[in-house]
C-alpha cells in the first residue's frame, strides 16, 4: 500500500521516515524560505545548481545536498544529464514558496504556547488519552477570562486574518451593500471590522465582544484613523445574552469552530432573532478536508490535552443544515478563495 505525498508515491516506510525525521524536513525549508532560494526555484524555468550557488554565495556540493532534501520531500524536481553536479536543474512544485510562508514564516513559527504544549504533551500521549496526564486548566483557560489572555488571543487571530481578507474581497458584491450595518459577532479587535470599514465606506460596522476587548477595538480604530461612527464597538457576552438588533448582517469569522454544535446552533438561531426580514448571516471558517486537517494538525495535537475547548473543524454540510433548522433561507456556499464562506437571509 502506498500513500501520496507532495505528488510523489510513497510506501508507509517512506512516509514514517518522512514524518521520523519532520523536524529536520521543516529545518530545510526555513533555511530555504530565508536564504531566497525557493524565489528562484520558482522562476519560469528550472535553474542550475551553479547558478543558485552564484546568486546566494553559497557552497554548491553542500547546496546540492540540500536540494537534494527538498527533492526527497517531494517539493523540487531534478535534471541531470551528466555527474557533474554544476549542470544539474532545479525547478519548485507549484505554490511551494507561498505555501512554506504560510506555514513557517514569521506567523507561522511556533509560540510559547505551541512550544509550552510540546514540552507538556509530547511523549506522554498515551497517559493523556487514559486521562492520566492533561494540560492543567491553569495552562491553558477556556473560555478566557483575563484582560492578558483575551489580548493575546485577539492579537494571534488578528495576525491570521490576510486569507479571510482575501476571501471577503472576492465575494464582496455577493456580500455588501452601501449603507448596511453589520455587526461582527467575536469580532476580536477589531482588525477586521476596520478593513471592511476603510474597503467598503459604505458599511458601517461594529464589533460584539466582551468588554475587555473594547480597549483593543479602540486602539485598532485609532491605527485605522476611523470615527466611532464607522467602526462601532458594542459590549456583551453571547452566551450569556442576546444579539443586539438594528443589523442588516451579522457575520460569524473563526467563531463557531470553537464552540459545541449546540452552542454554534443556538448563535445562529439567536441571529436569526436579532436580524429583520431580510437580514443576512455571512459564515467563514476553515471547513473541514484532507488539506485543512493537515494545517490544523497542531492545533489538534494540543487540544489533545484539553477539555475545556471543544474547538474542532467541520463539514460545511453541517452550518448549512444549522441555518436550515435556524429558519434561515438561501443558503449558499461561496468558494473559490482560500475560505470558503456560507451565507443565508431570514425570510
Amino acid at each position: 500500500m502506498t500513500s501520496k505525498a507532495g505528488g510523489v508515491e510513497r510506501s508507509p516506510r517512506a512516509l514514517l521516515h518522512l514524518l521520523y525525521n519532520g523536524a529536520k524536513a521543516v529545518d530545510v525549508l526555513t533555511a530555504s524560505l530565508e536564504l531566497g532560494l525557493l524565489d528562484s526555484l520558482e522562476g519560469p524555468e528550472p535553474i542550475t545548481l551553479a547558478q543558485l550557488a552564484a546568486r546566494h554565495g553559497l557552497v554548491p556540493g553542500r547546496l546540492y545536498k540540500l536540494l537534494d532534501c527538498l527533492e526527497s520531500l517531494g517539493l523540487v524536481t531534478r535534471e541531470q544529464d551528466t555527474d557533474a553536479l554544476a549542470s544539474a536543474r532545479y525547478h519548485a512544485v507549484e505554490g511551494l514558496r507561498d505555501a512554506t510562508l504560510a506555514v513557517l514564516g514569521p506567523k507561522g513559527r511556533e509560540t510559547d504556547r505551541e512550544k509550552f504544549a510540546w514540552r507538556t504533551l509530547h511523549g506522554r500521549l498515551p497517559e493523556v488519552l487514559r486521562g492520566q496526564h492533561s494540560i492543567a486548566p491553569a495552562d491553558f483557560d477556556w473560555p478566557l477570562r483575563t484582560p492578558e489572555q483575551l489580548e493575546g488571543f485577539e492579537t494571534s487571530m488578528a495576525a491570521g486574518l490576510p486569507p479571510i481578507l482575501e476571501a471577503l474581497r472576492l465575494h464582496a458584491p455577493e456580500l455588501w451593500k452601501d449603507g448596511q450595518r453589520v455587526l461582527d459577532v467575536g469580532g476580536g479587535d477589531g482588525s477586521l471590522a476596520a478593513h471592511l470599514s476603510e474597503e467598503h465606506p459604505g458599511l458601517k460596522v461594529d464589533v460584539f465582544n466582551l468588554p475587555a476587548t473594547r480597549p483593543l477595538v479602540e486602539r485598532t480604530r485609532e491605527r485605522f484613523g476611523l470615527a466611532p461612527s464607522r467602526l462601532g464597538f458594542v459590549a456583551g457576552d453571547f452566551l450569556k445574552e442576546p444579539l443586539p438588533t438594528g443589523y442588516d448582517v451579522m457575520s460569524f469569522v473563526r467563531v463557531l469552530h470553537d464552540w459545541a454544535p449546540q452552542t454554534a446552533q443556538a448563535l445562529l438561531q439567536a441571529a436569526w432573532t436579532a436580524l429583520p426580514s431580510g437580514g443576512r448571516v455571512i459564515i467563514c471558517e476553515e471547513f473541514r478536508t484532507p488539506e485543512r486537517l493537515a494545517a490544523q494538525f497542531f492545533w489538534t495535537y494540543f487540544l489533545i490535552g484539553v477539555d475545556s475547548c471543544v474547538s474542532r473543524l467541520r463539514e460545511v454540510e453541517l452550518y448549512e443544515r444549522m441555518l436550515t433548522q435556524a429558519g434561515f433561507h438561501r443558503v449558499h456556499v461561496l468558494s473559490g478563495g482560500p475560505f470558503e464562506l456560507v451565507t443565508a437571509q431570514k425570510p
